[in-house]
């Protein structure tokens, strides 16, 4: 049973509602599925349907209708696969690249204005539990 002094609890519900207030700020652009799948195209380069819904996360027909939506905006586009001419690759455009940066520029933005709010303290916290935050990202983590 969990309670609300848990840490799992609270931290669960701290990341929650701070990404909610990130994507709150600024412009309204693409949704945060959109903006995952952007941001994960833009590191990983053309990728096929199924292996971004892998590196996402989520299910094959979920990402078919974010990437449907991003090609209908002009940000994602549909390209041949090389390898394989029945498959197609998603790649971001110039556009979404462009859309992309200018989101996470505002979400980062601000973030850097409720990080510089904080106590030096706080920061200092903040900054130390940086790598435990990383680490839960990744799953095969060295638990040191």
């Amino acid at each position: 049973m969990t309670t609300p002094n848990d840490v799992p609890h609270r931290l669960f519900l701290s990341i929650g509602r701070l990404s909610r207030a990130l994507r709150q700020a600024g412009a309204p652009g693409p949704g945060h599925g959109a903006i995952s799948a952007m941001a994960t195209l833009d590191v990983h380069g053309p990728l096929r349907l199924g292996d971004l819904a892998l590196k996402e996360g989520v299910a094959a027909a979920t990402m078919s209708r974010i990437v449907a939506t991003l090609v209908e905006s002009g940000f994602v586009a549909r390209e041949p696969d090389p390898i394989d001419r029945r498959a197609w690759l998603a790649e971001l455009t110039d556009e979404g690249r462009r859309t992309l940066h200018d989101v996470q520029s505002v979400r980062i933005r601000e973030l850097c204005a409720r990080i510089d709010r904080l106590s030096d303290d706080r920061r200092a916290a903040l900054e130390a539990a940086l790598p435990a935050l990383e680490a839960l990202l990744d799953e095969e983590s060295d638990p040191t």
